[in-house]
């Protein structure tokens, strides 16, 4: 008879033993360190700081041979092993591995656990197996590239799109012209939150929400249930025991209220086929789509107003691309599929600010059976079972081994967006070169084509009408659910002349 798992972990943690096998099997790290930014687990005290969790891993690991300074492993106290890993080529091959064919690896639904006490477990992001199959296969239609760019529908949707930016944004411009004054310092943040919002909302799902309600309700709802679901990830237990104590049940119950009525505006444009909702092709009754909803509703306040966040922020420090931008998008009227093309500037400000402060930080992953990884340059890995694995975005793309001077011509921790052209000129693709903004292989964010054309409308429009500069003379980065910038984007805004 076989011990309980935790008994036979624990016994080979007492050994020292590894339990990880191949070729390039990950060195182990230390519980316990005096050099650390903090523990490298997430506890009450830390969570707050995931950044910091991620690089207590590589603490040491400078010591190592080879690989074993980007591939690293926690083994203790009984549970199953952890692996955090930033090696590009480890990281390629796991997300390439995982999906819903026997012998690979799952999502690990363990980070996301408040994500789905808060919105359902019936979802793309939460499900696995052929849940998420057939869920995928729902959502790949209307989100698809394909779908989004065909011309003969692209330019409608996307002038809904432009209108309800240019529109939020001339609200900004009356707001400084009202002040007398030249310049006028704004948190970007809520202004981006409620643009991302009321696009996804009105334009993508049809609905019919006005400007008022979403930035003085919606969005204070959804900022409320988004910090309480990293809360309850972390602390489920503590968290509910509080809540009694404070009374905070009350002003939760009140911000589901809110978030549910969203959803349900945004279910409701299904019956008269309004937005995309004519894209989607599905008997399945509007239960059953209200986790994605939901999801998918959250997440526009999360990843996609990261992404614009971090691209104003970096722009904010650096008026020299800030011209290069304007000198493409100053005579752009629209931003279909040929604009973007010949709008290389603000592709590689995109592509620049996915690779150096992704709003998907890591991703996680889960080993349902010892599964052997063979990554494209022959190295292998044997990760065992129930092994929870953190796929860590942020750092792999920050690492001067992967993207700096020598590969790149430009250091891995700068805003450099003439690294893209420096890497084509010396033969190495966006293919060759990936930095994961939004995952890779058969789990890779759906949503991508929508994010870069929301986000690219964003910035185009905020590049043609102000110029903007940092408050801070450095933005630092926070995290939760996604990455933030520290300032909530402060900046100083002037209207643009007739550059």
């Amino acid at each position: 008879m076989q011990p309980f798992p935790w008994l036979r972990n624990f016994s080979r943690q007492l050994r020292g033993k590894n339990p990880f096998g191949g070729n390039c099997p990950p060195s182990r790290v230390c519980l316990l360190g005096r050099e650390r930014p903090t523990l490298p687990v997430p506890l009450p005290w830390n969570y707050k700081e995931p950044l910091k969790i991620f690089e207590a891993f590589y603490i040491g690991g400078e010591h190592e041979d080879g690989w074993g300074k980007h591939n690293r492993y926690l083994y203790a106290g009984g549970i199953s092993p952890v692996l955090v890993t930033r090696d590009p080529g480890m990281i390629r091959a796991i997300q390439a591995m995982t999906g819903d064919k026997s012998g690979q690896f799952d999502r690990d639904t363990s980070p996301t656990a408040g994500i789905a006490r808060a919105t359902g477990e019936d979802s793309l992001l939460y499900s696995n197996g052929s849940i998420w199959r057939r869920q995928k296969s729902l959502v790949a239609k209307p989100f698809s590239r394909g779908n989004l760019f065909q011309l003969h529908r692209f330019s409608g949707f996307e002038k809904t799109f432009r209108n309800t930016v240019a529109r939020r944004l001339d609200v900004l411009r009356q707001r400084q012209l009202e002040t007398g004054q030249s310049r006028v310092r704004v948190e970007m943040d809520l202004e981006i939150k409620v643009i991302m919002l009321e696009m996804l909302v009105n334009n993508f799902f049809g609905g019919d929400v006005g400007y008022d309600d979403l930035r003085n309700h919606h969005v204070p709802a959804l900022v409320y249930l988004i910090d309480h679901i990293v809360r309850d990830t972390v602390a489920p237990k503590s968290q509910a025991l509080a809540r009694l104590f404070t009374g905070e049940n009350r002003m939760l119950n009140k911000h589901r209220e809110v978030f549910n009525v969203l959803t349900d505006i945004a279910l409701a444009g299904r019956k008269n086929k309004s937005g995309l909702w004519s894209e989607f092709d599905s008997d399945a009754p509007d239960a059953a789509l209200r986790s994605n909803i939901m999801v998918f509703l959250a997440g526009a306040m999360e990843a996609t107003t990261s992404f614009a966040n971090w691209a104003i922020s970096h722009l904010s420090h650096s008026p020299q691309w800030q011209s290069k931008v304007f000198a493409e998008v100053k005579t752009m009227d629209c931003y279909d599929p040929d604009d973007f093309t010949g709008a290389p500037n603000l592709n590689s400000v995109l592509e620049e600010t996915l690779r150096l402060t992704p709003a998907l930080y890591f991703l996680p992953r889960r080993a349902v059976v010892d599964t052997l990884v063979e990554t494209k340059d022959g190295r292998t890995m044997v990760i065992p079972a129930g092994t929870h694995i953190r796929l860590d975005i942020w750092h792999a793309n920050r690492c001067e081994e992967f993207w700096g001077e020598q590969v790149t011509g430009y250091p891995a921790n700068q805003f450099a967006p003439e690294r893209w052209e420096a890497m084509e000129k010396k033969g190495l693709s966006s293919k060759d070169m990936l930095h994961f903004g939004f995952g890779y292989g058969p789990r890779f964010c759906p949503g991508r084509s929508l994010g870069l054309l929301e986000v690219g409308l964003v910035v185009g429009a905020m590049v043609k009408l102000f110029k903007f500069r940092a408050v801070a003379a450095k933005t630092g980065a926070t995290a939760g659910i996604s990455t933030k910038p520290s300032d909530n984007v402060e900046v100083e805004l002037e209207l643009r002349g007739q550059d």
